[in-house]
């Protein structure tokens, strides 16, 4: 049986795999509702797990050092009391195995060589360059389904991400562009961090530290 996490958990580890979100955000990607989000996130503040940033106009909640340990301790627990480490770590596995993959897709979708500028930017003039790169896009998506669906099955707050990323790839094929690898919105490239981020953290690994 799946296990579902706690309120407190899902809108404490939304903070930590997003950056930085306003109250709306954390309610939208913790799938928690806005009210019970704004009473935990006040709390949150005075316990120092998370503070209020403003930067260029915007503003939104980020993890302390003190809630990043905070999360990493309800994350250890809910793991060992799930028993869903097996199943994590082999989506790990799976996820390494496509991420270099996703990676160079969205250099590609960013640079197209030429001869003598082999940093030239992709000024998607060529139809064929960036139909392999959303086809190959398409591929991993349908390889992200798999890998989500085995860690749903063990954890429910890994839901949604293949959905997200389907969503964005949706919206690159219907011609904009930016959705492949743009930041401040949830394209491909983001969801994909952020699932980076998830797995990382439910296993209490440091990012780099894979190899």
């Amino acid at each position: 049986m799946t296990h579902a996490s706690t309120p407190d958990l899902l809108v404490l580890h939304a903070v930590r795999v997003t950056g930085i979100a306003d109250g709306a955000a954390v309610s939208r990607r913790a799938g928690i509702d806005r009210d019970t989000v704004d009473e935990l996130l006040p709390d949150f503040e005075a316990y120092g797990w998370v503070t209020h940033v403003e930067f260029a106009g915007t503003g939104g909640w980020t993890l302390t050092e003190r809630g990043r340990a905070e999360d990493t301790r309800k994350l250890a627990g809910e793991l060992a009391e799930s028993g869903a480490r097996a199943t994590v770590e082999q989506a790990h596995k799976a996820f390494e195995v496509l991420n270099g993959r996703l990676v160079q897709a969205c250099t590609d979708w960013q640079l197209r060589p030429a001869e003598g500028a082999r940093l030239a930017s992709n000024d998607h003039s060529d139809p064929e360059w960036d139909a392999r790169v959303l086809g190959e896009l398409t591929l991993i998506g349908g390889e992200l389904r798999a890998l989500v669906d085995d860690l749903t099955g063990a954890l429910a707050r890994f839901g949604g991400y293949d959905e997200r990323f389907s969503a964005a790839l949706g919206r690159a094929r219907g011609g904009e562009g930016q959705w492949v690898a743009g930041v401040g919105i949830a394209s491909c490239h983001a969801v994909w961090m952020e699932l980076h981020e998830d797995l990382l953290s439910t296993l209490g690994l440091a990012r780099g530290a894979e190899a």
